[in-house]
């Protein structure tokens, strides 16, 4: 079971700690602004951007490795939670109203990380012309290992709400739908990454396709920008599974199916989990879930539209590494149609200036050899 918790934060002030021996942990922040603050559609890029550089300061070394290693991310980050509504081409977050985020650690090296940056958290989270006040830390995902996953106690179901629109990348195409093997081939990729504990991943996803079935499934979709570049379409919603008699014979399958179901809270479902999609929770709910924001959906989906533009004109054209460029494209135009500057849009994609600017005019020629 998970291990207890040492002390519980409830201000600020206080502090946070935990076992060294954890290797998964959640942390919840409340946020609040001091007066009402807008921010750009994309605004998670900047929550992403600043938990690295809490990262950075604290250890320089794992901070490369969180945003360069090519494994799977060992933390997660959502988006916030709370009352938030779309302004024009911006979404408004209310002053002294209070903001929910929370962050995960999937590994023993960002946990330790983690012990260290609670001692002594920033008074502010600064989302570029946003700061938001830190008001409290707490845990939201207790503290626990791989091990102890595997061997707690399960009831005879395994249900999952989906608090974020949570996606999938399949034959080159984002697939949002809350499938028993895309589901749990996402959780088995973290387990084998971090945990120690190697699973055959074949073998494995073979028993489930077989083996695991939907009890019962409400879900809803949803098109929403996704990280540095692009949109997804994901659903949201909550799904129950159970196996099959032939399932339950194999109690090595039927001990990871559990302990997966355990570990989706911590390391979420699907892609782009750093830049809160496919944030996750135990058990069934019904409830209807808040809407994205009307400006998000407007941007995703002028970005998903220019990029097929750009995509059919570039295969036409025979260019090399078509869709990539193509969605760097749609996404710089569309953010600078949202009247966002294009040295904003630069640093939140991690390019050279002049480069977003000659992308910039070349999809807008582009733009216009289809009118």
């Amino acid at each position: 079971m998970p291990r207890r918790i040492q002390k519980k934060l409830t201000t600020s002030s206080s502090v946070l700690t935990w076992s060294p021996n954890t290797e998964l942990i959640g942390l919840e922040f409340e946020l609040i602004p001091e007066k009402d603050a807008y921010l750009y559609p994309q605004y998670t890029i900047g929550l992403h951007a600043w938990f690295l550089n809490q990262a950075r300061s604290l250890d320089a070394e794992l901070s490369a490795y969180l945003h360069d290693g090519e494994s799977e991310k060992p933390f997660t980050i959502s988006a916030l939670d709370g009352e938030i509504i779309s302004s024009g081409r911006q979404i408004q977050l209310s002053a002294s109203t209070t903001y929910r985020w929370s962050v995960t650690a999937l590994s023993s090296r960002v946990q330790r990380w983690m012990l260290e940056w609670v001692e002594n958290l920033p008074s502010v989270v600064d989302l570029r012309d946003a700061p938001l006040k830190i008001n409290s830390c707490d845990i939201i995902h207790p503290p626990t290992t791989y091990a102890e996953l595997l061997n707690s106690e399960h009831g005879n179901t395994v249900s999952l709400k989906f608090l974020s629109p949570t996606s999938f990348r399949r034959k080159g195409h984002h697939f949002p739908l809350p499938v028993p093997v895309n589901i749990f081939h996402s959780y088995l990729r973290r387990w084998n990454d971090f945990s120690g504990i190697i699973v055959d991943q074949d073998a494995f996803l073979a028993w489930v396709d077989d083996c695991v079935l939907i009890n019962r499934c409400q879900i809803t979709t949803a098109k929403v920008l996704a990280g540095k570049k692009g949109a997804v379409t994901g659903f949201t919603g909550a799904i129950e599974f159970s196996l099959t008699k032939e399932g339950s014979k194999q109690a090595e399958f039927q001990q990871l199916f559990y302990a997966l179901g355990k570990l989706a809270p911590y390391c979420g479902t699907g892609h782009k989990t750093t830049f809160g999609l496919g944030q996750t929770r135990l058990g069934w709910s019904s409830e209807v879930l808040h809407d994205v924001p009307d400006v998000e959906s407007v941007l995703a989906k002028r970005i998903e539209d220019l990029a097929e533009i750009f995509k059919l004109q570039r295969k036409r054209t025979g260019g090399d590494r078509a869709d990539e460029i193509a969605t760097k494209w749609a996404t710089i135009l569309a953010r600078r149609e949202m009247g966002e500057s294009l040295q904003v849009v630069a640093q939140d994609l991690g390019m050279p200036y002049e480069t977003v600017k000659t992308y910039v005019k070349l999809a807008r020629r582009a733009l216009k050899q289809e009118d």
